[in-house]
């Protein structure tokens, strides 16, 4: 993508992707989409990032506990996080259409579990959804909230195949600076109290 189309690209999504913190719901299931995995696509994968034998060579895989080809878990995971960047993505443009301002989502500090239930066969079609199980206000970060998330994973005949948790940021719309914080953040553009606080290293 050339730089200019990149910028403009950047400039219309990078700041959003979703519903604001105090718009998301609780235990609201979220589809992400499905994804068939080929055995091409397997191997492809497991060749540049997991090349263990079961993930990479039909006829040795036979012999494994798996008895047969299986994808990557981390195939798995990273197929999953791109349908949800993109149902974010897609949850921006429905909002837009509604004549209202997406959210701002955040980095994620963490997963907390990371499950992978059963395999994911060649010719497998995996659908993935999102729940946010639980949310409250960032303590070290103002004006910001934790999204608490599952993400799980079911194949065609609805086994779970993976199950992650995991926490995201998502900015709050409402959000307004107590008063000490506000007091604070002007004294710092102050060239000798801002020196003299940040050197304290007042919070």
């Amino acid at each position: 993508m050339a730089p200019c189309s990149w910028r403009a690209l950047c400039s219309q999504r990078c700041n959003h992707m979703t519903r604001w913190f105090e718009d998301i719901g609780i235990d609201e299931p979220f589809p992400l989409g499905s994804h068939s995995f080929t055995e091409a696509e397997i191997i492809r994968f497991a060749t540049l990032y997991d090349p263990q034998y079961f993930h990479i060579d039909p006829e040795a895989a036979k012999l494994s506990h798996f008895g047969g080809l299986v994808a990557s878990g981390w195939h798995t995971v990273s197929v999953g996080h791109r349908h949800m960047v993109d149902a974010l993505f897609a949850e921006e443009d429905r909002l837009r259409g509604l004549g209202e301002e997406p959210g701002v989502s955040g980095p994620s500090p963490g997963v907390n579990t990371m499950q992978f239930k059963a395999p994911v066969r060649p010719g497998d079609t995996v659908t993935y959804t999102l729940i946010v199980t639980g949310k409250r206000a960032s303590n070290s970060i103002p004006g910001w909230g934790l999204l608490f998330n599952t993400i799980e994973a079911h194949n065609q005949r609805n086994e779970l195949v993976y199950h992650a948790e995991l926490v995201g940021f998502s900015k709050l719309r409402d959000y307004k600076m107590p008063l000490r914080l506000r007091l604070l953040l002007a004294l710092t553009r102050l060239p000798v109290l801002g020196r003299l606080l940040k050197g304290s290293g007042t919070p």
